[in-house]
């Protein structure tokens, strides 16, 4: 009995081993680079709101935008986190699927549809943009010293 209670013991230590290790390895990719946006270009957006995600990691807006041939293309768009939005003022309800709205963004390096979020104007006219753009530079981004 004794025998199986040290056993019993070691796979409970290398359970808990295993989930902390697992943890640590989803909390470092659930991090990723701003490299794959260029921050070194604006794109302003005008279209309907299909979707607005409001889920962790990354709050996403996807907008239907109107093309020159009459179809839309649907770009996705990359926000903060919900907590630090909700910090910034942020509701899951400040933007709606419907919503006719001016959305402005660093484009993706690829040139597929989607990119990192700067600002965007509500059908009332309000802003609700990223803070950490006051500064006036690109996010997340070394500098040489």
């Amino acid at each position: 009995m004794r025998g199986i209670q040290i056993e019993n013991r070691g796979l409970y230590l290398a359970i808990a081993v295993t989930i902390i290790a697992l943890v640590r390895v989803t909390a470092t990719y659930g991090h990723h680079s701003f490299a794959m946006f260029d921050q070194s270009k604006q794109v302003t957006l005008q279209g309907t709101v299909r979707e607005f995600q409001w889920t962790n990691p990354h709050a996403w807006i996807h907008i239907d935008v109107p093309t020159a041939d009459g179809l839309k293309d649907t770009w996705q768009v990359e926000l903060n986190s919900p907590n630090n939005l909700k910090r910034q003022g942020w509701k899951s309800s400040s933007i709606k699927a419907g919503d006719q709205v001016t959305l402005v963004l660093n484009p993706l390096k690829d040139g597929s549809k989607g990119g990192l979020f700067i600002s965007v104007t509500l059908p009332d006219g309000s802003v609700l943009g990223d803070p950490t753009r006051a500064r006036g530079g690109p996010i997340n981004v070394p500098t040489a010293h």
